[in-house]
C-alpha cells in the first residue's frame, strides 16, 4: 500500500512539473513557437492556422494531464464517485476533442512522412485506449476499465517522452533533429505503453 501511495505521489509530481514546463514554454517563453518552427524541415504554408491548432492541442493535452492522475485516486473513486465520473468525463472529452488538432499537427511534424505516421498511430492509440476504458465502465467491468485508463494515461505522457528522447539523440548523440524526432515519435508510445503494462501487472495503482 505504501509503495502504491508513493507511486501515486510520484505521478502527481511528474504531471504537475510537466504541466508547468509545457505551459511556461509554449505560452510564456516562446508563445509564437519560433524555436520549434526553426527546426521544421520546411516552412508552413499557413503558420497562423498551425499555431492555433497547436495551442488547442496543447491546452487539451494539459487538461488530460491534470485530470488523468485525479481519476486514479482510489479514495476519490470510492468516497466521491460523482466527482470521479465528472473528472473522467473531462479527461475523456479532452482527448476526444484533441484528436482533430492532433491529426492536423501530425501532417506537419518534423521528420516528414515517417513522423506523420508515427503521430497518427500515437493519436489513434490515445483515443482508442480511452474509449475502451469508457466502454468497459459502461459494462460495469471496473478491472478492465482501470487497465485501459492506465494505458490511456501513460500515453498522455508521450510529449514528455518525445522531449527526453529528442534531447538524448539530438543533443546527446548529435543526430539530425528530424531523425531524432522521428525516432522519438515512434518509440514514445512503445515505451509508455510498456511502462503502463508493468504498472498494471504489478498492480501499483
Amino acid at each position: 500500500m505504501k509503495s502504491g501511495k508513493g507511486f501515486m505521489i510520484t505521478l502527481f509530481i511528474i504531471s504537475f512539473l510537466w504541466f508547468m514546463h509545457t505551459l511556461s514554454k509554449n505560452f510564456m517563453i516562446d508563445p509564437d513557437f519560433h524555436r520549434f518552427l526553426s527546426n521544421k524541415d520546411q516552412a508552413l504554408s499557413n503558420p497562423t492556422l498551425w499555431i492555433l491548432m497547436i495551442r488547442i492541442h496543447i491546452i487539451l493535452a494539459l487538461i488530460a494531464l491534470l485530470t488523468g492522475p485525479i481519476g486514479l485516486i482510489k479514495r476519490l473513486r470510492v468516497k466521491s464517485p460523482f466527482l470521479h465520473r465528472w473528472n473522467g468525463r473531462i479527461y475523456f472529452y479532452s482527448i476526444l476533442l484533441n484528436f482533430i488538432p492532433g491529426m492536423y499537427a501530425a501532417f506537419f511534424a518534423s521528420g516528414g512522412i515517417f513522423s506523420t505516421i508515427g503521430f497518427i498511430v500515437l493519436d489513434t492509440l490515445w483515443l482508442v485506449t480511452t474509449m475502451l476504458g469508457v466502454t468497459w465502465i459502461k459494462k460495469k467491468d471496473i478491472q478492465r476499465h482501470s487497465t485501459w485508463m492506465i494505458r490511456s494515461f501513460f500515453l498522455t505522457f508521450a510529449n514528455m517522452t518525445i522531449y527526453l528522447i529528442v534531447a538524448a539523440t539530438h543533443h546527446g548523440l548529435h543526430l539530425p533533429y528530424g531523425t531524432s524526432y522521428t525516432i522519438a515519435v515512434w518509440t514514445c508510445w512503445v515505451i509508455n505503453l510498456g511502462l503502463a503494462e508493468i504498472v498494471i501487472r504489478k498492480k501499483a495503482l
